[in-house]
């Protein structure tokens, strides 16, 4: 797990530009704070910054080879699982190895089959190689989005990084922010290759990008087809397991202290289940780490999304696993610091404007990582295996848009579009642009003939959210994690396992009259049955009042500063109206308001005043 960035320009000397390529490499310090390197030839530099997971003294990038015709030089950011396996197909191909690394095997993969490697690899990556011998740039990015790979195209080139802050870190790129990036980012609907940046585009999930004198193209490797599903519940139930149990023990191949995320939901708690029984065959004990805040199962009140606090399922688990178990406990001080606040918007580039939830999991991760290195997260099964709860809402499910933002909460819908500064609102015409958005992702979807009307439309569902609203999160959880040099997996993500439960009916997938049955089933044996039974609960949010007073006590001091960049943004009288109210009245809706609105002044603040709004 690393950070890259780098350079192509067809129509000068990179040689006389280190300086260049070295502050690009800079930016990517929290993502690789164990090495740094460049590979610089005359038009191609590359980049790299290095957490080492696996071969620590061996594993060291850039690499490359030298062929008659040219070198090759690769940075690479992120794991392949199977590496062992595709290290000893090339060994009876030929190939030598000097070190122990996934990042070699990967390199003399590509010498092997060129652009194909894709084809062979499992994992989570973004990696660029330049080969001198075509004069040619390879961008690949994994099939689900995990690991973050964004490039900006030049006049003779491009400029790429592993997040926007190492394209942004070049002069050549600017630092412009038009319509269409404000609009997504109200919207919610992931965009394919969206970036806020004018200019900067992602590189595509399952997508390889290349970029030569002629141009830059792309070519999709991987994307969800729909395959008829023939094996009976029980075989598909037995798969499932076969598939984590082989997907975890890959996952936990490392030469560095790792653990897993807990919290006490069947997700995470399936994988700790897995993960300590794999750990204990060795003599190992796991080590598992959870958030919560201070009082919060004492004083929890259940709300719209969560019926019951995380903690005693924890305990439970940890119990019954034998885990080395440790509590993140935060307070609201901790959540609603500035300081924090602004290393969140740092990490992801964006304001969010998730508050409490951004700052706790950065909060987790920066503890975690004082001693641990990788950790398994449980995230993504809800999208996989059909957990959350407009899976189930009738009116979620029949709205003809996207069914998160059709569910009804403080999260969700146009209502939190009320923030914004009326003038700027319509010139976004955001239920236009989610309209565009929705129509365009649906008409991605494969379906197999013959499908009932539920069926159908279930198989859609899952798609929009296995390649939009995933991608999201998946995002968030690299973003955060890393900016404290913390590599976080997640096994639910491996291709195998979606592809196979992707094409599961929907009457399989709830079979026992739940969400998530395949899951429940399949990990029922590592499980105590009230994790089993326990209905979804999604990632905590803090229910103490100290935070939303907080909130209005930063957002008072935003409003008095009348001639603050942010009103360009918001409507100055929706904050007036939220900062009058007495603290204990601001709800979910408003207090995410509220911290939608630091956010954007905080990232104002930071990016001024290089910053132009197009």
């Amino acid at each position: 797990m690393c950070g890259i960035a780098g350079w192509v320009a067809f129509s000068e000397d990179l040689t006389r530009r280190q300086g260049d390529i070295d502050a690009m490499t800079e930016t990517m310090a929290c993502r690789g704070p164990d090495g740094r390197g460049t590979f610089v030839r005359e038009h191609a530099a590359l980049g790299h910054r290095r957490l080492a997971i696996i071969d620590l003294p061996g594993g060291t990038q850039p690499m490359s080879v030298s062929t008659p015709a040219g070198d090759i030089g690769l940075v690479y950011s992120g794991e392949t699982y199977n590496f062992g396996e595709l290290r000893a197909q090339l060994q009876g191909l030929g190939h030598r190895f000097e070190t122990d690394s996934d990042t070699e095997v990967v390199l003399h993969g590509y010498l092997q089959w060129g652009e194909s490697v894709v084809d062979h690899l499992n994992g989570m990556y973004a990696f660029a190689i330049w080969d001198e011998r075509e004069q040619k740039l390879v961008m690949i990015r994994d099939r689900m989005g995990i690991k973050p790979f964004y490039y900006y195209p030049t006049p003779d080139g491009v400029l790429f990084g592993s997040e926007p802050k190492a394209i942004l870190a070049n002069p050549l790129a600017g630092r412009a922010v038009d319509l269409d990036g404000l609009r997504e980012l109200f919207a919610m609907t992931k965009a394919p290759g969206w970036s806020l940046w004018k200019g900067m585009h992602e590189v595509l999930p399952g997508t390889l990008v290349t970029v030569d004198r002629n141009g830059i193209r792309s070519r999709t490797y991987w994307r969800l087809n729909a395959v008829e599903h023939t094996d009976s519940r029980d075989e598909t139930v037995s798969h499932v397991r076969d598939l984590l149990t082989d997907i975890v023990e890959r996952q936990l191949i490392s030469d560095v202290p790792r653990c897993v995320l807990l919290s006490g939901g069947l997700d995470s708690s399936a994988i700790t289940g897995l993960a300590a029984a794999r750990l204990a065959r060795d003599g190992e004990q796991l080590r598992t780490f959870s958030v919560d805040f201070a009082d919060q199962e004492q004083n929890f009140v259940p709300d719209e999304m969560r019926d019951t606090p995380d903690s005693p399922y924890v305990r439970e688990v940890a119990a019954l696993v034998r885990s080395a178990h440790q509590d993140v406990v935060l307070d609201p001080a901790q959540l609603s610091d500035p300081a924090v606040r602004r290393a969140v918007i740092t990490a992801r580039d964006i304001p969010a404007g998730l508050g409490d939830m951004d700052a706790s999991l950065y909060l987790l991760f920066a503890a975690i990582r004082r001693q641990s290195t990788v950790a398994l997260s449980g995230e993504s099964a809800d999208e996989v295996f059909g957990g959350y709860r407009w899976f189930h809402d009738e009116v979620a499910l029949k709205a003809d848009t996207f069914p998160w933002l059709a569910f009804n909460s403080a999260m969700t819908g146009e209502s939190r579009w009320e923030i914004l500064n009326p003038a700027l609102r319509e010139k976004l015409a955001l239920p236009d642009f989610v309209a565009g958005q929705y129509a365009t992702a649906v008409a991605e979807v494969e379906h197999l003939d013959g499908e009932s009307e539920l069926e159908h439309r279930m198989r859609t569902v899952c798609h929009l959210h296995l390649t939009r609203f995933v991608r999201t999160l998946l995002d968030r959880k690299d973003r955060a994690s890393m900016a404290v040099g913390l590599e976080v997996r997640v096994p639910f993500c491996d291709h195998r396992l979606v592809e196979y439960v992707y094409n599961t009916p929907w009457s399989l997938k709830t079979f026992d009259g739940r969400e998530k049955s395949l899951l429940r089933h399949a990990a029922k044996h590592v499980l105590p049955e009230s994790v089993a039974a326990r209905v979804k609960s999604p990632y905590p949010s803090t229910q103490d009042p100290g935070y939303a007073a907080a909130l209005q006590q930063q957002a008072k001091e935003i409003a008095a500063a009348g001639d603050a960049p942010v009103f360009e943004l918001i409507d100055r009288q929706w904050l007036e109206r939220a900062v009058a109210m007495d603290a204990s009245r601001l709800d979910t809706h408003l207090r995410m308001g509220l911290d939608r609105i630091i956010d954007l002044h905080t990232w104002l603040e930071m990016y001024a005043p290089d910053l132009r709004l197009d």
